[in-house]
């Protein structure tokens, strides 16, 4: 039996750090799963038969629907391809995204087109993540407290994709045609929940959001997301909540094994780290790390972005390798903190983001190189998706989750380039991670 003739489920994460943080999910509760930065070979493919999920890391968070309708649909065709239960295609737990940027209905629209259905799911609640629907309306933790998404310290104002509306149908509304409908709270938790909504769904032409605000409504939703799959799969779109509510499902049908565990993999005696992450919680997380044994290295994104770029490049290197060479781990980054966020000039650069991505990945593959390293780190989400394709990676596996700070796992790179192939590498969006997670990655740590 193939990897393909026993897969539960395949996916398409719309940056890095979204895609490894299903892979940790799925990892973590014993379902084997694999994620591909590309469309894999058949050699690759067959490496990972094993496995019981497929993921295929994308950027689509950072990009226009005409480069969706470009992408997209042929992403879409492989995952399709595969012939798993289910296909998802994975948004961030914030559902930060706009009409131009990261859209979302529009990667709704060409999946419904594709996999040929009348409605996709979609859920976005994870009590795990801290991420709350209720009522159709988004809800996230920042600093132990719980804000509506709109009022959020920091998505609020998003350099990229402000949220400026919590309820997730009006904010649907401003990117795709389609009508969204709402599995709510009171519907999921009815005697009657299955018939209310078979109901609902019996006549939509569009999406379906199902509500899920703690551990007990996670379960019912997850009961309704494999009850109403038909024999020949679906695609549904979500955050990692899918993967969440799935597995509740799944191991009542005994279709996993349950928790698995993982051993530590010890201390590394220096990493490096890359960062272009403003948010401040990574801030906090650079000032920690430089308070314990991390030397911080402030990059300007404008001299590397400029026309020294290069020069500015080999500076960033030469100054890692020089406390690297000490002894220390290091942390590079482009903006410690929103006070230090370049974006307004960075934007006046065409590609610019992406192009920074590149460089901090260029960056990171050097230190690893010549100094032989066997961990390190990109923080940020957007940066990790372009920044790791300069490692020459072609798979990440689960090394060792955080379930502390779930969606930031420690993997395993996989791929045929020698300096990379083995290493040992976290990937963290800049909302996630606790103050000391640096030192927590250096130090292979779980909590």
């Amino acid at each position: 039996m193939t990897a393909r003739d026993n897969l539960l489920l395949s996916y398409y994460g719309d940056d890095l750090t979204g895609s490894t943080d299903v892979m940790e999910a799925l990892a973590s509760n014993g379902v084997e799963t694999v994620l591909f930065m590309d469309v894999p070979d058949e050699a690759l493919l067959t490496r990972f038969g094993h496995c019981r999920a497929i993921g295929l890391a994308g950027t689509s968070r950072s990009e226009t629907p005409d480069w969706m309708d470009e992408h997209l649909m042929p992403a879409f065709r492989w995952l399709k391809g595969l012939n798993a239960k289910i296909c998802h295609y994975k948004v961030c737990s914030t559902f930060d995204s706009s009409p131009t940027v990261g859209n979302i209905g529009k990667a709704v629209e060409i999946g419904k087109a594709l996999f040929d259905q009348p409605y996709v799911p979609v859920l976005v609640g994870a009590p795990q993540l801290k991420r709350y629907t209720a009522f159709g309306h988004l809800f996230a933790a920042y600093q132990g407290e719980v804000y509506r998404i709109d009022r959020h310290p920091v998505m609020s104002r998003h350099p990229v994709t402000p949220m400026a509306e919590a309820d997730l149908r009006l904010h649907m509304k401003a990117q795709t045609v389609l009508e969204t409908r709402l599995a709510d709270l009171s519907m999921l938790s009815a005697v009657d929940a299955d018939r209310r909504i078979d109901a609902l769904c019996a006549d939509v032409d569009g999406m379906v959001l199902f509500d899920v605000d703690s551990p007990e409504s996670q379960v019912r939703a997850g009961h309704q997301l494999w009850r109403l799959k038909p024999e020949n799969g679906w695609f549904v779109a979500g955050s990692s909540g899918v993967e969440y509510a799935l597995l509740t499902a799944w191991n009542s049908a005994g279709l996993t094994e349950g928790k698995k565990t993982f051993p530590l993999p010890g201390k590394a005696d220096r990493i490096a780290v890359v960062s272009g992450s403003v948010s401040p919680t990574t801030e906090r997380q650079i000032r920690h790390a430089t308070q314990n044994g991390f030397a911080g290295i402030d990059l300007d994104p404008l001299e590397l972005l400029g026309e020294n770029s290069t020069a500015a490049l080999e500076k960033a290197v030469h100054t890692g390798l020089d406390s690297l060479k000490q002894g220390n781990s290091v942390v590079l980054n482009t903006a410690l903190g929103p006070s230090a966020d370049r974006g307004g000039d960075i934007d006046k650069i065409p590609g610019s983001r992406h192009r920074l991505g590149r460089l901090l990945g260029t960056i990171l593959r050097r230190l690893v190189e010549e100094q032989n390293l066997t961990r390190a780190v990109i923080a940020g989400g957007d940066t990790s998706s372009h920044a790791l394709r300069e490692l020459h990676v072609q798979a990440l596996t689960t090394l060792l989750p955080l379930p502390q700070t779930p969606g930031s796992p420690l993997c395993t790179a996989h791929g045929t380039y020698a300096a990379t192939n083995g290493l040992q590498i976290a990937l963290k969006g800049g909302q996630v991670g606790s103050d000391g997670y640096f030192a927590q990655i250096r130090d292979g740590l779980q909590g």
